[in-house]
């Protein structure tokens, strides 16, 4: 690939990550895991504690080398080029490590060494903004303060892209929302967010793109508007509980299986009107429901759920039978 292509191609994609793998003694962080983020977007990373949302970051801003595969951000490679990616990049964690001997303006002036003329000003705007005072002790700070001082910090340099893991963390309602209108005002000027996050009520409110991660894998990664399209809530009344069901084939994926009596709940990608036809005809169905899943149920799904292949395992013990349909 020629410069000129490649210099295109970062511009419109901030973050890429290809075969990424991160692997420690008995366990897998990371599982050959693929992503594409579009520049100018908000892009939530959604999973439980645990589930390698901390351990992606971590090898994107170059503090954590990968066991195999390779990322991009911002057209660099953190392997490489971390110290310039850390140049051109937001950050804020969930506990930001803040120095508390130091006041809210000593910092930001301690900051400003790092970077380019015009960092001290557009931070003490920031603070401003956020109505910290600058003579405060960090130390004698309330959480959601320091959550301030930490944004102030990473947005000062006016960075393409800003990552927040777990930023509003046991912050109250009204701090929640200034930070979810920050990133809405960043994705506004052309640049993008990286949010992780498990409150999906936040989520659903700012993401352009939602990716929900588990056990170290992508479940599912699309926009927010095509997963509320193509995700569904199948409700299946059976006449009898031992009625095997069919198998969906693909490009059909169950996400989650629950049985309770005559009835069986699944959580489903990609149903289509011909599919949904093709199951409420199917011999011992008495009756199919399909509702578009919301993003809470889908989350339960993906972390919770039994999928297509567990499902498979189940109904191919003795005295269950199935079939696939397509």
């Amino acid at each position: 690939m020629n410069t000129e292509t490649t210099t295109a191609a970062s511009s419109n994609t901030a973050i890429s990550i290809d075969q990424l793998t991160v692997s420690y003694p008995g366990c897998l962080a990371l599982d050959h895991v693929n992503l594409t983020i579009p520049s100018g977007t908000v892009y939530a990373l959604l999973g439980e504690n645990g589930a390698g949302k901390t351990t992606l970051i971590r090898a994107l801003t170059g503090f954590l080398k990968p066991s195999s595969g390779r990322c991009q951000v911002l057209g660099l490679d953190p392997a490489i080029d971390a110290l310039s990616i850390r140049q051109r990049i937001g950050y804020v964690s969930d506990a930001p490590a803040l120095y508390d001997w130091m006041t809210v303006g000593e910092i930001g002036w301690f900051a400003a060494s790092f970077y380019a003329t015009g960092y001290l000003e557009r931070y003490r705007e920031l603070i401003a903004g956020y109505e910290v005072p600058e003579y405060r002790k960090i130390k004698a700070l309330s959480k959601g303060q320091r959550a301030k001082v930490a944004l102030a910090l990473a947005l000062a340099h006016d960075p393409q892209l800003l990552i927040l893991d777990e930023p509003t963390s046991g912050l109250d309602p009204l701090v929640r929302r200034e930070f979810l209108e920050s990133m809405l005002d960043r994705v506004a000027t052309g640049r993008t967010v990286l949010l992780s996050s498990h409150q999906i009520a936040e989520v659903e409110r700012v993401a352009d793109y939602i990716a929900i991660i588990h056990q170290g894998s992508f479940r599912v990664a699309d926009t927010l508007q095509r997963l509320r399209e193509t995700v569904h809530e199948l409700t299946i009344t059976v006449e009898d509980p031992l009625v095997s069901l069919p198998l969906l084939a693909e490009p059909v994926e169950v996400l989650s299986d629950q049985a309770e009596g005559r009835q069986r709940q699944l959580i489903v990608q990609g149903m289509d009107a011909d599919l949904l036809e093709t199951l409420r005809n199917w011999n011992g169905i008495k009756q199919v429901t399909s509702r578009p899943a919301t993003l809470d149920e889908l989350f339960a799904a993906c972390v919770r759920g039994r999928g297509q292949r567990e499902v498979a395992q189940l109904l191919n013990r003795p005295n269950h039978r199935s079939s696939a349909i397509a």
